[in-house]
């Protein structure tokens, strides 16, 4: 399998790749690793402060809010936290965890910190309640583990006037197999690579005289063909969505007969998908070979072992 990013992605923190000499078992294989195999960090454990105090104007606040803990728990737990892999390790890798029962497991190696603690708006506040964002949490250690200013806006709850949340959060490495927070990627997907044909230039003007634009504005015309053949995978892609415009049902596939057709390449796909933030899009891919290559090792292994 041979694998080219498509010119001018990624995109933020979407991907297309072109995978060729290659079939779709292989591909799909590639695809489920990604979605269950890399590893990431997420917040796995929340411990909730709990009681009624009072501000240094007397004011009684009380750690209540509109959402059961449950919930802002499950929220945090689908906050993107930035993860290096070559930092950490997984809880029941880490020495510092070994004899200790799970509950107690926790160390700088295998953990992250989060701090939260914020109020509602003051008695004599205009504001009626304020919103808690996942930027509210405060990492304790370094500040590269920071959720990042793209999740920054994630909101997690609303106080009111009198209330407050108290809370640390703890995030470790898993595997997207035991929970969709340890999924580092949406929206995984890929399909044949095609080549566009303009069979009949003349009538292929039913389309192009729509003046349909692609959306990165890229205009829907002749001139995305080379010798009557289109094969950037982009073009390819805006042709195939702009075809829907005078296919059966538009009253317009008689006058357009087929003048532009696709053809699948023999053992070539293009695959794409987003990542969550947590790890880089062109990251989410090497680990998902290396998590491929591992695996496949490992059972070559024991079959020669076994047949030795």
């Amino acid at each position: 399998m041979k694998a080219q990013i498509v010119e001018g992605w990624p995109k933020g923190n979407k991907i297309r790749i072109v995978l060729s000499e290659t079939n779709a078992a292989q591909v799909n294989g590639l695809r489920r690793a990604i979605l269950s195999d890399v590893p990431k960090m997420a917040i796995t454990k929340v411990r909730f402060e709990q009681g009624v105090t009072q501000d240094n104007k007397g004011e009684v606040i009380e750690s209540v809010n509109v959402l059961p803990d449950e919930v802002i728990a499950h929220r945090l737990a689908m906050v993107p936290v930035p993860t290096f892999l070559d930092e950490f390790v997984f809880p029941e890798d880490d020495e510092n965890n070994k004899n200790l029962p799970e509950d107690q497991w926790g160390s700088p190696l295998s953990q992250i910190i989060y701090h939260l603690s914020i109020r509602g708006p003051n008695s004599d506040s205009d504001e009626q309640f304020k919103t808690v964002y996942a930027g509210d949490l405060n990492v304790l250690g370094e500040t590269k583990l920071q959720i990042s200013e793209e999740h920054a806006r994630i909101p997690l709850t609303i106080l009111s006037s009198g209330q407050y949340l108290e809370l640390y959060a703890y995030a470790t490495l898993g595997r997207g197999r035991d929970h969709a927070k340890w999924c580092p990627a949406a929206a995984v997907t890929f399909q044949p690579r095609q080549k566009a044909k303009l069979n009949k230039p003349k009538k292929a003007n039913t389309l192009f005289d729509l003046n349909l634009t692609s959306n990165s504005g890229r205009a829907i015309n002749a001139k995305l063909f080379t010798n009557k053949e289109c094969t950037d995978v982009d073009s390819v892609l805006d042709l195939e969505r702009a075809l829907h415009q005078v296919g059966y049902g538009t009253n317009r596939d008689d006058a357009f007969d087929n003048a532009i057709t696709l053809e699948d390449i023999e053992g070539e796909y293009i695959f794409s998908y987003e990542s969550d933030g947590s790890l880089s899009p062109e990251e989410v891919f090497n680990q998902a070979c290396e998590e491929l290559s591992s695996r496949f090792g490992k059972i070559t292994g024991e079959i020669d072992t076994a047949l030795a």
